[in-house]
């Protein structure tokens, strides 16, 4: 008998993740076969609702399709999110990190408490950068499409693992950078090497 995605089941998935609105949908993220997302089934810290419901009880083979509005998924945005930073934050052997840090640019920060933060440059002037903290799905209608690939217990070392770092659009995973500080408002520190972003949560 085929096992069913549980409590405590160890979980492969092939997905899409795709924002739908009045124009249809548009693909932001996917995890193919070959590198399928994984994680063991009630025991990701914060999961969205909407995702562990949507595939609750599937067997290996089954497709699944569901869509989420913004309150189920990542939320609404928060214009609290939006910083506007000194320009010299970003400054980097006396001159402005203009190859990392521009409009549409996605820049790692780390707050005071030493949490992982990506936000996205939406202007650049002669002394300002205003930087958008706000999920990169936050108030977009999510659609999740795929196929399970995996469903089987779970071992210790799945379990508990000496790491806990995933990459996931279904659910908020921590991503994991050299920095310095800075005292603006927003209580961030400028890293000046990219991580990975792919659309997925980084919240403590």
């Amino acid at each position: 008998m085929a096992e069913k995605i549980k409590f405590g089941k160890f979980v492969e998935l092939a997905y899409e993740v795709l924002v739908v609105d009045a124009d249809g949908e548009a693909q932001v993220f996917k995890f193919d076969k070959k590198r399928p997302d994984s994680f063991v089934y009630g025991l990701e810290d914060g999961m969205l609702d909407g995702f562990v419901k949507g595939i609750s009880g599937l067997e290996p083979g089954d497709k699944f399709e569901f869509t989420l509005p913004p309150a189920e998924a990542f939320g609404d945005k928060d214009p609290q999110l939006v910083h506007e930073l000194d320009r010299e934050i970003f400054v980097v052997d006396g001159k402005f990190d203009d190859e990392k840090v521009y409009e549409g640019a996605y820049v790692p920060m780390m707050t005071a408490e030493g949490h992982r933060l990506d936000g996205l440059v939406e202007k650049v002037t002669a002394d300002k950068v205003v930087m958008d903290f706000n999920h990169q799905l936050a108030g977009e209608t999510v659609r999740y499409r795929g196929e399970v690939l995996t469903v089987r217990d779970a071992t210790p070392e799945e379990v508990n693992p000496p790491h806990q770092c995933g990459c996931g659009c279904g659910h908020h995973h921590e991503h994991g950078e050299h920095h310095h500080e800075h005292d603006g408002h927003c209580g961030c520190e400028h890293h000046h090497e990219h991580g990975e972003h792919c659309g997925c949560d980084c919240k403590d």
